[in-house]
């Protein structure tokens, strides 16, 4: 009965993996993006300090990318709690008939 139930069931759980392995890549790549905007704060303040941009300008630069970082940020933990979510329910439901 066991294997039986297994294959009956292996749609839902395969649609279950697909979406974990989907939500893993999008936090890879919310990861990588926020690593970019903080090497671009980097080089921003680099930039500053040899003088080569005003502080208007440095100012105006600093708030666009950290409102992107902190957006990325509330973004993420949206998903993260999302997913806290999935799983206190047990991940997948199926409705009874």
């Amino acid at each position: 009965m066991l294997l039986v139930d297994d294959i009956l069931l292996f749609p839902l759980t395969s649609i279950g993996w697909v979406c974990r392995e989907i939500h893993q890549a999008a936090q890879q790549e919310l990861a990588h993006e926020a690593a970019a905007i903080i090497a671009k704060l980097s080089d921003l303040y680099l930039t500053f300090e040899t003088g080569e941009i005003t502080e208007a300008e440095f100012d105006a630069r600093e708030r666009t990318l950290l409102d992107r970082l902190d957006r990325l940020e509330g973004h993420s933990l949206e998903i993260a709690e999302d997913v806290e979510d999935d799983d206190a329910d047990g991940g997948i439901t199926v409705p009874h008939s």
